[in-house]
């Protein structure tokens, strides 16, 4: 089947105006305007990671011009860290509010990301790996 020549883009797909790494997390700017409770949105990270992010910072949301963070998490409420998220990728997401914030939670599993969870716990402090 042949790519369609003219496709109208869905209106709640929403394209990342910037992507910066600030005060430790990775800040996804998106468009300004009102993110809807139970709406989804499908995020498209247009923009590069910056290189100088570290890979366990946590993903935030800004709109427009507003300074306020929402934590970008995973469906299960954890959040998302850099690791987990890739450029030039479509995300699909759900604006879940409360009476102080929200957040914007991811409907699938993000990226690959490396689980630095103990295999198991006896009481003792964990040793710190040496570099």
């Amino acid at each position: 089947m042949a790519c369609k020549p003219i496709c109208k883009l869905c209106d709640k797909l929403v394209i990342s105006s910037s992507v910066t790494f600030a005060g430790g997390n990775v800040v996804i700017n998106i468009p300004a305007g009102s993110y809807r409770d139970g709406c989804k949105y499908c995020l498209v990270i247009a923009q590069a990671i910056p290189t100088t992010a570290t890979i366990a910072a946590p993903v935030v949301i800004t709109i427009g011009s507003g300074t306020e963070q929402y934590p970008l998490t995973r469906c299960d409420c954890s959040q998302v860290t850099v690791c987990g998220i890739r450029t030039r990728t479509r995300y699909s997401t759900i604006v879940s509010t409360s009476a102080t914030g929200g957040v914007f939670k991811m409907l699938g599993r993000p990226c690959c990301t490396p689980d630095n969870n103990l295999a198991s716990i006896n009481g003792t402090a964990p040793a710190t790996p040496t570099t």
